[in-house]
């Protein structure tokens, strides 16, 4: 249980929620085994003869005393007062009696009810919270390593998972066992001999449905991982469509697709199975001991020992009967809490997670640009592979500073490096002299903006796009932006203009105007820094002319860091890196490095035809 401790802290405070659902069903319990108590007298005295020790007990009314006794001697008096006046008036009075311990019982069942729902929902939604900020918090490169539907998965079916174990395991401890114990205090009073009977036979039932849940967990975890993968793939599948035909692989991921979702079926099947299997059997093991009952309990009546009347059998048969429905529930809510628990694992895999970028207890405000960026013997590596070594270099104000290489040689990693997206093995990333990890990253990334050739739109408005993290914006500022970016002409041909929305991932513009949406976004923001990743390498020749013109207009004035293969974009870079396995192994200004005979750069202006 200790999963489910944990969980069930992000409810706290637990009295405002717990305390009432526990009162209320502690009340609504006291009420279903009244209502059903209520048969004896009236099976007693409406069916039975009175028998003479009866009419003197319960002719003269008891002396008050707060205690169970006289409550029910004085309820026992009323009766025979209303069987010995008139008998029908008897009838009435059990019959409303019950009628009316019925509805007091389904009342306080509903106010319960609705104050489990108000924790369940929250419950689903701090947890859902917790789960989102956690996972954006988390290192990029956690996100390379992890498919994407098993994290929506985690977040959407595991969450509500713990929501429906996290409701049975407070049933477990705060409802089921409270109505059992009612009813066997009840069965108690009527028999205590027929009542250990019971109790004898049915923990027999009890030890063989344990040995069901406890399988249920893995299997639990099982579907839920086959879930995730299921999502992972329709998730691509929709977004790689055009690729998919293209290469006639309609095929190939259907059969993907197929064989995934038939291991979620038979996972799902053998949980499901095991699943319905316990409460099956436990109301199979019921009707069994009842059998027992009847068999040992009518043998007592007929017998006449153990002072078992009819009416009290007939009683007790009933009230077991009632029994069994809480430990049915009992033992489905066991077996939801094996499911949860394995969600909740899930879950806590991720909340466990340690945070790696972080800022420090005294990390200080960036509060401005000024001079320089630079890169002090900076390395790198990602698991066991060294990106980066030794890496030294200066980016001063208001200059343009161009990487250039294969990939894989760490270009976009120094981009990287310099928000704090990642942190360095070693060496030091410094702005303006002092260390990235002493400024506050929110800070550090505000004086930044990213134009990437992976281009990330929100299915929303053009305008919340551009002003993207900034809900005060107004639409002078957002049009000004637009405009610099060349953005304004397309975006006025749309639909709705400022306010269309431009579908997923901005699937209804063409390349080049999503990209000047990016641009767009990032004029928007203003920034001191300004970092291009390809930001061109995707579009065609017309595209590219007015998505450079834009970026051009967007560099004007500002520190750039520009990644680039094609070389005809960064002609007019103030300094060339060219980086070969982690290394920089020239640089210079274009009219320089085209002269460096057998130079790396030199060979790929060439290949480029760039003079």
């Amino acid at each position: 249980m200790k999963v489910y401790r944990r969980l069930l802290g992000y409810i706290r405070p637990y009295h405002k929620f717990v305390l009432p659902f526990f009162v209320l069903t502690l009340i609504a319990s006291f009420f279903s085994v009244f209502q059903f108590t209520l048969l004896i007298p009236l099976l007693k005295f409406l069916f039975d003869p009175s028998s003479a020790t009866d009419n003197a007990q319960y002719a003269v009314a008891p002396v008050f005393s707060f205690s169970a006794g006289f409550f029910k001697n004085y309820f026992y008096h009323l009766v025979y007062e209303f069987k010995t006046t008139k008998p029908v008036y008897a009838l009435y009075f059990m019959a409303g009696l019950i009628v009316i311990t019925v509805i007091l019982t389904n009342l306080f069942r509903y106010l319960a009810q609705r104050s489990m729902i108000k924790t369940r929902t929250l419950l689903v939604k701090r947890l859902r919270e917790a789960l989102f900020e956690k996972i954006n918090r988390l290192q990029l490169g956690y996100f390379t390593k992890e498919h994407k539907g098993d994290l929506i998965s985690r977040l959407n079916g595991d969450v509500y998972g713990v929501e429906g174990a996290a409701a049975s395991s407070l049933e477990v401890l705060f409802k089921e066992p409270y109505l059992i114990i009612f009813f066997f205090i009840g069965l108690f009073a009527i028999s205590v001999q027929l009542t250990i009977f019971t109790l004898i036979i049915i923990p027999v039932a009890g030890i063989a449905i344990a040995t069901i849940t406890k399988k249920l967990k893995s299997e639990a975890k099982d579907v839920q991982a086959s879930a995730g993968r299921l999502l992972t793939i329709i998730d691509e599948t929709l977004l790689g469509m055009r690729i998919i035909r293209s290469f006639n692989a309609t095929n190939f991921i259907q059969k993907r697709f197929s064989r995934e979702n038939d291991f979620y079926r038979q996972a799902s099947l053998a949980s499901f199975n095991k699943r319905e299997l316990a409460p099956a059997f436990s109301e199979a093991a019921g009707v069994m001991v009842v059998a027992g009952i009847l068999i040992y309990g009518g043998g007592l009546v007929l017998s006449g020992t153990g002072g078992l009347q009819a009416s009290s059998f007939i009683t007790f048969i009933i009230l077991f009967s009632q029994v069994i429905r809480p430990v049915k529930s009992l033992v489905t809510a066991l077996s939801n809490v094996q499911i949860g628990q394995a969600s909740g694992e899930r879950i806590l895999e991720i909340l466990d997670k340690p945070v790696e970028i972080e800022d420090k207890p005294n990390a200080i405000p960036m509060k401005a640009f000024k001079d320089k960026i630079e890169l002090v013997d900076v390395s790198f590596q990602y698991g066991e592979k060294q990106v980066l070594k030794n890496i030294n270099l200066t980016v001063d104000k208001g200059r343009t500073i161009a990487l250039v290489g294969p990939s894989g040689v760490g270009k976009s990693t120094i981009a990287d490096l310099i928000p704090r997206f990642y942190e360095v093995t070693s060496g030091e990333v410094l702005i303006d002299g002092v260390n990235v990890k002493d400024y506050t990253m929110e800070s550090l990334r505000s004086h930044m903006s990213f134009v990437t050739q992976d281009i990330i739109l929100f299915n929303d408005s053009i305008f919340n796009n551009i002003a993207l993290g900034r809900p005060d914006a107004t639409e002078e500022e957002v049009m000004r932006a637009a405009k610099i970016a060349n953005a304004h002409e397309f975006i006025m041909n749309t639909e709705h203009g400022y306010q269309t929305n431009i579908g997923d991932r901005g699937i209804r513009l063409s390349g080049g105007q999503r990209q000047r949406l990016s641009i767009a976004r990032a004029v928007f923001k203003n920034p001191s820094i300004l970092i291009l990743d390809e930001a061109t390498s995707a579009l065609d020749t017309e595209a590219e002319k007015s998505v450079q013109d834009a970026l051009n207009n967007l560099m004007r004035g500002r520190t750039t860091l520009v990644i680039a293969h094609r070389l005809s974009t960064i002609k007019e870079a103030d300094e060339i890196i060219i980086m070969q396995d982690g290394c920089i192994i020239e640089r210079g200004h274009h009219d320089e490095l085209i002269q460096i005979e057998e130079g790396v750069y030199r060979r790929l202006t060439s290949l480029q035809r760039i003079a």
